[in-house]
């Protein structure tokens, strides 16, 4: 139903003009435009956080539409670097948004372009995951990536099964992996089903990647897992700078300025564009548990 109402233009206009829609997409997307971002990104880095920044276009269809995408990346990278926030700031870029399921390529080139624009200004991207049918071109694509672009982050889910091998491959030194649950409705024969494994399994990958030498990035406003990730940072000699927490704008506040007052890195996930109403409503039918999330979430700040 949430997915159906996700493609009506009928609906989306109800959803625009309802005030507690208003309420509710103000809080978890920046805005529309690069202006929004760089604005936001301001507000949050001002509060000694660090943001990731990401525009939404997951409908890409055509080659003009990801040609749009890449400008729009290649234009807020450069008002990173002049607003003098590219320090504290990232892109995450998703490479179905640049075209990948109708060319590979194309999507891989304009990813590298990105890149290249990210490193100009002193920052860095990290390719975000979808389903699991594209998660080993995406992964290569990442490889590719790195060969000139070192720091380019990858995304990992655990509720995947193989996403503990896939921790171990990518712990090396330089590496930076964002580890979250994952929201795509998965099959059983590729995904964990079941709350209590997909913790289990977040967490024996945590363990893999603090084991390593690269950079963890851990995604979660879980308070059983934010603690878990502190307890094997201290068992594993890992000082606060050498991982990061990350959320999502809107989500828990107060805990990513607890955590940052107490010396930790906290990134704070930004969308940001014109296809707000596609994202939030795809984030509310991924998980049927979103919906009560984000409810819960405007009734208490923390």
């Amino acid at each position: 139903m949430i997915l159906a109402a996700a493609r009506s233009a009928r609906m989306e206009k109800v959803v625009a003009t309802a005030p507690v829609s208003r309420q509710i997409v103000s809080r978890y997307v920046a805005g529309t435009s690069t202006e929004d971002a760089l604005r936001t990104s301001r507000e949050l880095v001002d509060q000694g956080l660090k943001v990731s920044l990401d525009y939404l276009g997951e409908d890409t269809l055509t080659p003009t539409q990801a040609e749009d995408t890449r400008d729009e990346y290649l234009r807020l990278l450069r008002a990173l670097g002049d607003e003098g926030l590219a320090s504290a700031s990232e892109v995450s870029v998703k490479l179905s948004a640049l075209g990948q399921r109708f060319d590979e390529s194309m999507s891989t080139s304009m990813a590298t372009e990105i890149c290249a624009a990210a490193d100009a200004v002193g920052t860095s991207v990290t390719i975000d995951m979808e389903d699991h049918t594209v998660t080993d071109i995406t992964l290569d694509a990442i490889q590719g990536l790195r060969q000139k672009y070192p720091s380019t982050g990858a995304v990992l889910q655990s509720y995947l099964r193989r996403t503990e091998a896939d921790c171990k491959e990518l712990s090396g030194k330089g590496s930076r992996v964002r580890l979250c649950k994952g929201a795509y409705a998965e099959p059983e024969s590729v995904a964990y089903q079941n709350r209590l494994d997909i913790d289990r399994s977040y967490v024996r990958c945590l363990n893999a990647l603090m084991r390593g030498d690269g950079y963890p990035m851990l995604a979660t406003h879980d308070p059983r897992l934010v603690e878990i990730g502190i307890d094997r940072a201290k068992w594993f000699d890992r000082g606060p700078h050498s991982f990061e927490f990350q959320m999502l704008h809107g989500i828990r506040p107060d805990e990513q300025l607890r955590l940052a007052a107490e010396g930790y890195q906290v990134r704070v996930y930004i969308p940001y564009g014109d296809q707000w109403y596609g994202y939030l409503m795809r984030r509310l039918a991924e998980r049927p548990a979103n919906v009560a999330f984000f409810a819960r979430s405007l009734r208490g700040r923390k």
